[in-house]
């Protein structure tokens, strides 16, 4: 049986996460969270009170920080863990958004989470997000998806998703942080996010959740269908 690698990359709150989740969902495939590996590792740095600019303290922090995933039998969602402890919650706050993209720009921690990443899809049969999947984690990758949106709709959708967990952020503070992670994920040098020049580009800002995961299932199944 034929199975590809699908690669979505695109700005924060496009609905990235929720979406290949559900493309993995729809053909079977295993759904890897490579946003959630970064703000895990930001959590790491955060609780160790790492000094980003020091390169001993954030070689120290990647050694002893392990990330892994675990199905939640509750709700039978995919969470992180780190060192053992289930933080999909905490990852989810917004203390970590603020510092994720200078902690995702450092290049060891990259390079570690990258690796990890391409030992993931190597058996194929995955969906995986985030900014620089179809670019650097698998270039090879048959199906690459660029996803946008408005950054107030992107906002509007990260408040709720927010609220949704018990906190609440003002809207204009989201749009700040929205607007600076773009900037600093689109300049850093190591790994910047940027479209592949063989992505398709899809526009979320006014699509229901289930037209952008149709419109990439079709695009899957296209594929496989002339692998056949």
């Amino acid at each position: 049986m034929n199975r590809i690698v699908i690669a979505i990359d695109g700005y924060s709150g496009c609905g990235k996460s929720s979406t290949a989740k559900a493309v993995a969902k729809a053909l079977g495939y295993t759904y890897i969270d490579s946003g959630a590996m970064y703000r895990a590792a930001t959590l790491h740095f955060l609780n160790n009170l790492t000094v980003l600019t020091n390169p001993k303290e954030v070689a120290k922090a990647i050694e002893t920080m392990h990330i892994t995933f675990q199905v939640n039998p509750d709700n039978n969602k995919q969470e992180a863990y780190l060192n053992g402890l289930n933080v999909e919650k905490e990852i989810r706050k917004m203390r970590v958004s603020e510092y994720v993209s200078e902690v995702s720009k450092i290049k060891e921690v990259r390079q570690e989470l990258v690796a990890q990443q391409k030992k993931l899809g190597k058996k194929k049969g995955v969906v995986m997000d985030g900014r620089d999947i179809g670019t650097v984690v698998f270039p090879e990758a048959e199906l690459k998806v660029f996803m946008t949106a408005d950054i107030k709709i992107r906002a509007e959708r990260r408040q709720k998703e927010i609220l949704e967990k018990g906190e609440l952020i003002g809207l204009e503070k989201i749009i700040h942080n929205l607007g600076e992670r773009d900037r600093i994920d689109s300049s850093r040098e190591e790994s910047p996010l940027r479209k592949a020049e063989d992505a398709i580009e899809i526009d979320t800002s006014y699509l229901d959740f289930e037209s952008q995961v149709n419109q990439i299932v079709s695009l899957a199944k296209e594929i496989l269908a002339e692998k056949v």
